[in-house]
């Protein structure tokens, strides 16, 4: 069997270096009361007594734990770890860091289990051991680790229920291991819905009770720790790391990839009735954050490869990512804005499913005590832009990051200017998120074919995109003049959501 990702049980830490267990001359395993434990958690109440022992007798398995069979679990050891939503959603002083973990990336292990009994049902055993490594192996699992690759697939779904399930592709910028090699992490896409369910939450609530929220969600370190609801699991059907600008100063490794993303249910609901409300907000966040953003670093603009060719004219960096749903169910189901008249109410379906959500939880939405974040979303606090552009070539706002957005008129008008140093808070630096959000969200139309003219619409990938501009407006001049420029509806943006 193959893994992903596994970080094993811990057995403490160094040098803030987070360590798996090490057994024997130094290599790392997985512990037999672990691999105990995930067995029980698979079996029946009698599977458990009879194979996994109670108060009364002892089980008849042993379980001997999982040894990785080559030396290639030392390739690719240290892993970074580098938490940024206090940062990114709440408060630009919440400075982020980064902590390194030692990971085993796609090790084999071979996993023993024996028993002195003579009739051991060894074929129900291994279903049961199937099932159990289906769920995912060492810690992490809800953010990607340790899911596990076999040659039967029911295994692996048979281990978590699946709650959305969608494929999609993008590009952008990889992450850098400590020695200079690429790497694309799938936990990116986890990043980005908790920083959203974070956001949307926020505007309806108070900050301590967003938070909360967005911990029973995905998890998180108050208390003693909380077991999200919601893992996730990435399959990868294509993936290259193509280096940017090569032997410049500028050299940057970049990531194309494609792939079927799931959102598993982890741990057993309170109340199973309240599945069907978890799969809507999953479906929803996962929505939201294809049509505003999108996912990894630079996620906030989009990809200037790709609409502002011009820009690479001269040696510069890399800038933005691009994500798009694939396949016919994901055009047709996840797909919710398909002209820019839709997104407000979009919008406001996926804040009432958030509130729905909320009083199955027992909060009720309150949003006169919105958070006080920055990215909080609550109509008073940002604003959508939107228009229509024809093609890849006609995107208007992404040269107002790097150019005037008005020209000086002597004597009429000073120049509109996003782009310069006084401004940075708007369009954010190095060390400083900006208030701008610009994505071009490729338009899908619902159209008939030929061959079945009467039956059910398909959709159809247009060469146009709905390019939006979402905005947090502060008190500066450099934000009312540009939100007074975008009153005049230039090149036909106008305000989609959000108060004046």
């Amino acid at each position: 069997m193959f893994l992903n990702k596994l970080r094993p049980n811990q057995c403490g830490s160094g040098y803030s270096v987070i360590r798996p267990v090490i057994g024997a001359r130094g290599w790392v395993f997985y512990p037999g009361s672990s691999m105990k434990g995930l067995f029980r958690r698979a079996c029946t109440p009698q599977q458990s007594a009879t194979y996994c022992g109670d108060l009364a007798k002892p089980g008849i398995l042993r379980f001997q734990g999982g040894y990785p069979i080559d030396t290639s679990w030392t390739k690719g050891l240290v892993d970074i770890v580098h938490p940024q939503q206090g940062w990114q959603v709440e408060d630009q002083s919440k400075k982020s860091s980064a902590f390194a973990q030692i990971s085993l990336y796609k090790p084999t292990l071979r996993f023993g289990i024996s028993s002195d009994a003579k009739d051991v049902n060894w074929e129900e055993v291994w279903q049961i051991w199937e099932r159990a490594i289906a769920t995912g192996l060492g810690s992490r699992v809800c953010a990607g680790y340790g899911h596990v690759e076999t040659s039967s697939q029911t295994a692996i779904s048979q281990g978590l229920k699946v709650l959305y399930r969608t494929r999609l592709k993008g590009q952008g910028q990889a992450p850098k291991l400590l020695d200079g090699t690429g790497e694309f992490r799938p936990n990116l896409f986890r990043a980005g819905l908790r920083g959203h369910a974070l956001r949307l939450f926020g505007g309806l609530t108070d900050a301590t009770t967003a938070t909360r929220l967005v911990e029973t969600l995905f998890g998180g370190v108050s208390g003693h720790g909380i077991v999200g609801l919601v893992g996730m699991r990435f399959q990868e059907s294509r993936l290259t790391l193509p280096l940017f600008q090569p032997g410049t100063a500028y050299e940057q490794i970049g990531y194309e990839v494609e792939g079927e993303l799931s959102l598993l249910l982890a741990r057993e609901l309170k109340n199973p009735t309240h599945e069907d409300t978890l799969k809507r907000l999953l479906a929803q966040l996962m929505q939201f954050a294809m049509v505003l953003g999108g996912f990894g670093k630079s996620w906030r603009r989009a990809d200037h490869r790709l609409f502002f060719e011009d820009y690479y004219d001269r040696t510069k960096p890399l800038i933005g990512c691009h994500w798009q749903w694939v396949g016919e169910m994901a055009l047709g189901r996840d797909v919710q804005v398909r002209s820019p008249e839709k997104l407000g109410g979009f919008i406001d379906k996926v804040r009432q499913t958030a509130e729905e959500w909320m009083r199955l939880q027992g909060v009720v939405p309150n949003p006169a005590l919105a958070a006080d974040w920055r990215e909080a979303w609550h109509p008073r606090s940002v604003q959508v832009w939107g228009r229509v552009a024809n093609s890849v070539d006609e995107s208007e706002a992404i040269r107002w990051f790097h150019g005037a957005y008005r020209e000086t008129i002597r004597g009429v008008q000073r120049e509109g200017s996003l782009y310069q140093s006084q401004s940075a808070a708007m369009t954010g630096k190095v060390g400083q998120i900006g208030r701008l959000w610009h994505r071009m969200y490729p338009q899908v139309k619902l159209v008939m074919t030929r061959k079945d003219p009467e039956g059910k619409p398909k959709p159809r990938i247009t060469p146009q995109f709905l390019e939006w501009l979402t905005i947090f407006p502060d008190e500066s001049r450099e934000c009312e003049e540009f939100l007074e420029f975008l009153q005049g509806q230039p090149y036909g943006f106008r305000r989609f959501w959000g108060e004046e």
